[in-house]
């Protein structure tokens, strides 16, 4: 049977939760104040989760909350506390790692769907049909999966059984994110919530008898990032996920901006309604999709272990920073008197040519003419963060449309 994949959108926040809702997403996945393994992402508290689920139910998109950590003997009180929270909100489902937690997740909150994480390193069909059996409709295939190992899965496990996989995003370079670097290095437990992200960092090797000296590790002649990965993007593969029998198709970035989600839910969004739309279609407006998915910030793309293991062609080098295309300036959340009321992220001026993002795939190149303070003040600049404003773009916006700057 094809199958018509949903498309998952990560949130940090409640403001990034509806941009994902009104840019494409058919359901978002967020992390409560704890359990979740982004314990540095702004996070939901329980008043703004209840919103964002409220939001996006009332435009036919689901919630899933993560509580993905690998529990320890003192979080297990807390977990179950926190479920009867979460019950009382009703999420579409949980995110799930651990077998305790998942028994708790079950006892508590029964009408409430249980996932599998990839933290749970689900890389085969035997796997996926014990969750099955205790109750679970979906598991999160482990990032080393190819997609013909996948497309054997769906041939083993119930046709009602869902597989989401990540399609596209920053990849944990440990196996199925199960890191301990940063626990040795730090202190702050990956598989907790509090990953300090050492893979991302520049090594060098010291020899024990010559303590002091230092080595460089050189991968080539262009840096030493030895555990860095490139991004997973799939976009042009989206037939071959179709294929291989995947569900939910997943974005990676759980503490990306606005405007980063935006651009990748919008980007998918048009992909898979191209696609089921007309093959022809999507082959056509690849070239458009490809210069969308770059707008936002990557390290270079990869396929990962979709078609088969990644060989050194799926590092970086070079460096551990983003390739960066557009600045974030801030949301439309408003209006009044031909203006519209933005908090702004980053600075911009009068007389700037800036674009306004729009959910239909639209980039409207606009100049602003006038920039007011909440009191009224016309300002030349917006230099402060979180500034609220009212500007004059001389074109047409809507609610939740973005505005972005490219830059030089």
């Amino acid at each position: 049977m094809a199958r018509h994949p949903e498309l998952l959108i990560p949130a940090s926040s409640l403001e990034v939760l509806k941009t994902a809702v009104i840019f494409g997403a058919d359901a978002v996945y967020i992390g409560g104040e704890a359990f979740g393994l982004r314990a540095k992402a702004k996070n939901f508290s329980m008043e703004d989760m209840r919103e964002g689920i409220r939001f996006a139910h009332a435009h036919d998109v689901k919630v899933y909350v993560t509580a993905n950590i690998l529990a320890h003997n003192e979080d297990l009180p807390g977990v179950r506390e926190y479920f009867k929270e979460l019950k009382e909100i009703g999420p579409d489902a949980f995110i799930i790692a651990d077998p305790a937690v998942f028994e708790i997740a079950g006892e508590i909150c029964p009408e409430i769907e249980r996932h599998i994480s990839t933290q749970a390193n689900n890389t085969n069909y035997g796997t996926y049909l014990f969750w099955w059996k205790q109750g679970a409709k979906r598991v999160v295939s482990a990032r080393e999966l190819s997609l013909a190992e996948i497309k054997e899965i769906r041939e083993h496990i119930p046709e009602e059984m869902e597989i989401e996989s990540f399609v596209h995003g920053a990849m944990c370079i440990s196996y199925s994110g199960r890191c301990l670097l940063s626990n040795y290095f730090t202190g702050r437990d990956a598989n907790r919530g509090a990953c300090t992200h050492p893979c991302r960092w520049k090594y060098f090797i010291m020899e024990e008898t010559r303590p002091g000296e230092y080595m460089p590790v050189y991968e080539n002649e262009r840096g030493t990032y030895i555990f860095n990965s490139k991004d997973l993007c799939m976009i042009e593969h989206i037939p071959e996920l179709i294929d291989a029998g995947i569900d939910s198709l997943k974005i990676e970035g759980r503490m990306k901006t606005a405007l980063y989600v935006a651009t990748v839910a919008r980007t998918y969004r048009k992909a898979l309604d191209d696609y089921a739309e007309d093959p022809k279609l999507y082959r056509k407006n690849m070239p458009w999709y490809l210069d969308q998915i770059s707008n936002c910030t990557y390290r270079q793309f990869t396929t990962g272990f979709y078609f088969g293991k990644p060989g050194d062609e799926s590092q970086i080098y070079d460096s551990n920073t983003y390739v960066k295309e557009y600045t974030y300036l801030g949301i439309i959340s408003g209006g009044k008197d031909g203006m519209y009321r933005i908090e702004q992220r980053n600075k911009f001026s009068v007389g700037e040519v800036v674009e306004i993002m729009k959910p239909n795939g639209e980039n409207v190149e606009v100049t602003v003419r006038r920039l007011v303070d909440e009191e009224g003040n016309e300002q030349e600049s917006a230099p402060h963060p979180k500034q609220v404003l009212y500007v004059d773009l001389g074109s047409r916006a809507d609610m939740y449309d973005i505005l972005r700057r490219a830059e030089p």
